[in-house]
């Protein structure tokens, strides 16, 4: 059976802490298949189209594919015959938070688990929202998202 995890998020844009948490995700399952949610109800920076593209570009692993959803995370992990959902965790903040949906998901779907995986220490603190303020304010961002998606960034705001 093959071991496949869904990491899912909106990666508007992607970060260095979100790579950290794919390649991670990489070595411990068969398949990861990192997830762009739609959402309409957020004002993103880049369309679905674009964050996929970003991602798909920047992709080193050979056991990686990306792709989008929509709806509820559970009905699309078993439709993607995946058995676990892949959450990173910055702080005990996020665990409150990813707690609440995982026992949300575990009661809608018990045969989908969820896997925290500790955010890497140098990315601990990194959220997209985070960088798209800065970002935007003027404030150096290098080494905090690849380069081709700081040069997209810098695109959209021409």
């Amino acid at each position: 059976m093959t071991r496949r995890a869904i990491y899912p998020g909106s990666f508007d844009p992607i970060t260095m802490g979100h790579l950290d948490i794919i390649e991670r995700s990489a070595k411990l399952f068969d398949e990861v298949i990192v997830a762009v949610l739609l959402n309409i109800d957020k004002q993103p920076m880049f369309s679905p189209e674009e964050r996929v593209e970003m991602i798909r570009s920047i992709n080193r692993w050979d056991n990686v594919r990306v792709s989008t959803f929509q709806g509820l995370l559970v009905h699309y992990a078993i439709e993607q015959e995946s058995q676990v959902i892949v959450r990173g965790i910055r702080a005990v903040s996020d665990y409150e938070y990813e707690l609440q949906m995982a026992l949300m998901n575990r009661r809608l779907e018990p045969r989908v688990e969820t896997v925290f995986l500790m955010a890497g220490e140098a990315y601990s603190y990194l959220s997209s929202r985070l960088i798209k303020e800065v970002f935007k304010l003027g404030g150096a961002i290098s080494g905090l998202v690849p380069e081709s998606v700081e040069q997209r960034m810098r695109e959209k705001l021409k």
